[in-house]
């Protein structure tokens, strides 16, 4: 299993989201994901406090309480990676040294834990001095509340910024970005972010690494239509010659070696450098059995060619 770089934090190379959690997802199936991931080796799982607070009589929080709830009744919290996120809550949004203190204990309340491996800033605060939210995080791994912290939702030249105040101050710096990026959707990760990922030494635990599930291949125009909160984006894609040229590719390797459409595009993401291992998450325990696979596939020259070649249009 790789490390995020500059930590001990050693992960399975497909993090399982929990977005789902208490949302479309009931808890004792989210408990039969849980459970599935793990007996396959998975040891990373990622949520948010603001996770599901757009569901119809949700307040957010939902997720880490069935997370918690399953470490507490699994008694595994010293075998698995947590990442959470604080930033979008309602009533604790933005990144004031107030917002992060009081986020991260109800937190560690909800998870059911002393601490959190990796602490991500869930969106960039302008309105907040970089000084003050990095001097928040600090304390927090000082304290050891936290033990690594990261970043989602930023730009390259902020995220830039914030690790010179960093080590300017020296104080803890972010050692992940998490951005949406996948074969299709290649910016702004390639040529705003990746660059500072390269020079600084940052990990990339990327987000829609399905192209909010097109590519799992079961999102076709003409097809019958798959019911999911994300149908509309992932169709999108389907009517586009481009989409239509990449699944095409991923089908053609999937089918060669005996695996899914979707194992296929992360593991793509995989192949990439800067990525220790992207996000996807699943409702039912069958969905995951599709991604699972990724993290043991290594994609040949050849293909990772001919997807770059069908993502640019250049076929």
């Amino acid at each position: 299993m790789p490390f995020i770089k500059n930590t001990e934090l050693d992960v399975f190379p497909f993090c399982l989201g929990g977005s789902v959690f208490g949302w479309n997802v009931d808890e004792p199936t989210s408990f039969r994901i849980l459970d599935a991931y793990t007996e396959a080796g998975g040891n990373f799982i990622d949520t948010a406090d603001s996770y599901s607070q757009w569901a119809p009589g949700n307040s957010g929080g939902e997720s880490e309480r069935i997370i918690g709830r399953w470490l507490a009744a699994r008694k595994n919290r010293d075998r698995v990676v947590i990442a959470t996120k604080v930033g979008r809550m309602a009533g604790l949004a933005g990144l004031s040294s107030k917002v992060i203190a009081k986020a991260v204990e109800d937190s560690l309340s909800r998870l059911g834990t002393d601490r959190i491996d990796l602490y991500y800033a869930h969106t960039d605060d302008t309105g907040t001095p970089l000084e003050e939210s990095l001097s928040a995080f600090d304390a927090l791994v000082r304290e050891g509340k936290v033990r690594h912290i990261a970043a989602s939702n930023i730009g390259g030249a902020r995220l830039a910024e914030a690790l010179a105040v960093s080590d300017r101050l020296g104080l803890a710096r972010y050692v992940a970005v998490q951005p949406p990026y996948n074969v299709l959707e290649r910016e702004p990760f390639e040529s705003d972010i990746r660059p500072v990922c390269d020079r600084e030494g940052l990990a990339c635990v990327p987000y829609f690494g399905l192209a909010q599930g097109f590519l799992t291949g079961k999102y076709r125009e003409g097809a019958p239509r798959v019911e999911s909160v994300r149908s509309t984006a992932a169709l999108a894609h389907a009517s586009t010659v481009r989409g239509r040229a990449v699944l095409a590719a991923l089908d053609g390797i999937a089918a060669r070696r005996g695996t899914t459409v979707a194992a296929v595009a992360l593991a793509w993401l995989i192949a990439q450098p800067q990525v220790v291992a992207p996000i996807a998450s699943s409702r039912t325990p069958d969905q995951l059995a599709e991604l699972i696979p990724a993290g043991g596939i290594e994609l040949s020259t050849a293909e990772l060619l001919a997807l770059d070649e069908h993502a640019d249009g250049a076929v």
